[in-house]
């Protein structure tokens, strides 16, 4: 094997490309090859290919021409881990975007390059190998350390998200470490590169952790975020506390998020300060990306899905569960997300006003990748699983004290139901109620599901269109060791990769191994 899934290259030169389309992002020209070392060696042009990846990011169509519109990076990506979960309806079927993830068809399209499977494949694997040649200049790369660290922080971060997708998508989750997950890179690689085997879910979240710990260690050298598109100190630490959760490392998780709201230095939002969630200039904003009107993904970008002054809104209304909105209290200010009263969009659960353009004329509206509430809700549940209800409550409070003057919790101790529309009672169970309300479309909520061992149920009750109730999904849904949510691996790397064997390596494209 001479070919290793040969479009993850183009990478290095398409994604570049990108960068040169986006001056207003970039902090210098780029005046020299951008291949090579000689690129590379030097911290400030290296931010060129920093800001092509960055681009990419939130770019429709790069990863696939197929599809184009519901392949826009990472907001695309957060969209279909949510409509896979029990608490984000779609109304209808639409045009057909993010449908087909929502109804768990997917999975045998794994032979097409239009699908999610090449799709997803595609954009973490080129960002990894992108990232691969700014880490490859680490010992040589010339510039202040403020600057050396900015760039390289950032190049392991992008490296260590990459393989943390890529593990919750194509593996189950972290408790199963000897089950296959997917193969590493972790040096420049070319047409020419020999393919890599699975690496086993212990050995993909080791690289990882070791990544993340790099990124951390570099950008505390340089923590100021020089643009909202960039993995700052702040952000890699919130990365950081994501991992960890996963990992269920629970006082890593607590300080790691603790840490990011310090370095953030955001604030928690009154809901009336950012109804539309679309800038990346409020207060709470992590990380994210400011998409002005000449890069603007129009109908192939988030709002057209989500808004109802757009076409695809209209026609696949984006809708919360009946069950999830009636956990809110009359005097939560997040209730004006939701428009109960609708009557024109609404099929059953609750039209979504939380999403919105910022210039609908315009088709602007930036993506928020992350925000510092997050990171509340992040420290509040691993201080509870971590036995310190205190700070549990503490940080729970702190978030809840912004959104609800009414809201008290008397609760404790860390036990959930099987299924997550069951109820315990717990302290957990309610940071993690709290949670599913606040970043409602936001979360990838399939990845919290998986990561608590739980199943899930959609009653029609709830709000839930006939063709979305998955009845011969219905088993394993309720099962967090199926495969149902794990996805198919793209024949093109079959094609490719001559250490991996179709028979032996591919995921199950059922519920369950044959």
């Amino acid at each position: 094997m001479k070919k290793i899934f040969k479009y993850l290259f183009i990478g290095m030169f398409g994604v570049l490309c990108l960068s040169s389309c986006s001056n207003d992002m970039l902090e210098t020209e780029p005046t020299d090859s951008m291949s090579g070392s000689t690129f590379m060696s030097d911290a400030t042009k290296a931010l060129v290919p920093l800001n092509g990846i960055y681009r990419s990011m939130y770019s429709a169509g790069w990863s696939t021409t197929g599809n184009t519109h519901q392949c826009f990076g990472i907001s695309a990506y957060n969209l279909m881990a949510e409509v896979m979960g029990d608490d984000f309806i779609m109304g209808a079927q639409g045009s057909g975007w993010f449908w087909f993830d929502a109804a768990y068809n997917v999975k045998t399209r794994y032979t097409a390059s239009s699908w999610r499977s090449y799709d997803l494949w595609m954009a973490y694997y080129t960002w990894i190998a992108n990232a691969n040649y700014i880490i490859a200049a680490e010992e040589t790369m010339a510039g202040s350390s403020e600057d050396v660290g900015y760039v390289m922080g950032q190049a392991y971060a992008i490296r260590a998200y990459s393989y943390f997708m890529l593990s919750q998508i194509f593996a189950r989750n972290y408790t199963y470490p000897n089950d296959p997950c997917v193969p590493i890179y972790n040096e420049p690689t070319s047409t020419t590169t020999t393919g890599q085997p699975r690496s086993s879910v212990a050995e993909v979240y080791a690289q990882i952790d070791s990544d993340i710990a790099k990124a951390v260690e570099y950008l505390a050298k340089s923590p100021a975020q020089r643009h909202p598109s960039h993995i700052s100190y702040a952000v890699a630490l919130g990365l950081k506390s994501r991992i960890a959760l996963v990992e269920e490392k629970w006082q890593e998780a607590y300080d790691a998020a603790v840490a990011a709201i310090a370095a953030s230095g955001k604030k928690i939002t009154p809901v009336a300060n950012f109804m539309g969630n679309n800038s990346v200039d409020q207060g709470n904003v992590m990380w994210g990306a400011q998409i002005v009107s000449d890069q603007a993904g129009m109908y192939a970008s988030l709002m057209a899905h989500m808004s109802v002054d757009v076409a695809y809104g209209q026609r696949a209304p984006k809708q919360i569960s009946t069950w999830l909105y009636d956990k809110m209290n009359s005097t939560d200010t997040r209730l004006a997300w939701w428009d109960p009263n609708d009557e024109t969009y609404s099929t059953g659960g609750y039209i979504q006003k939380k999403f919105d353009f910022s210039n609908l004329q315009t088709w602007e509206a930036d993506y928020i990748w992350m925000r510092v509430e997050e990171m509340y809700l992040n420290a509040a549940e691993a201080a509870c699983m971590k036995g310190d209800e205190g700070n549990a409550k503490k940080y729970l409070m702190d978030l809840m004290a912004v959104r609800d003057p009414g809201y008290t919790c008397n609760k404790s101790g860390k036990d959930l139901a099987p299924i997550t529309t069951n109820e315990t009672g717990s302290l957990r169970e309610e940071i993690l109620l709290q949670r599913r309300i606040e970043l409602w479309g936001e979360d990838g909520r399939i990845y919290t599901i998986r990561r608590c061992h739980q199943g899930f149920e959609r009653p029609a009750a709830y709000g839930w269109p006939s063709g979305l109730l998955i009845p011969t999904h219905a088993a394993a849904a309720k099962d967090p060791a199926s495969y149902l949510w794990v996805l198919t691996i793209p024949q093109a790397e079959f094609d490719g990769n001559e250490n991996l064997d179709f028979d032996r390596d591919q995921n199950p494209i059922g519920d369950y191994p044959e």
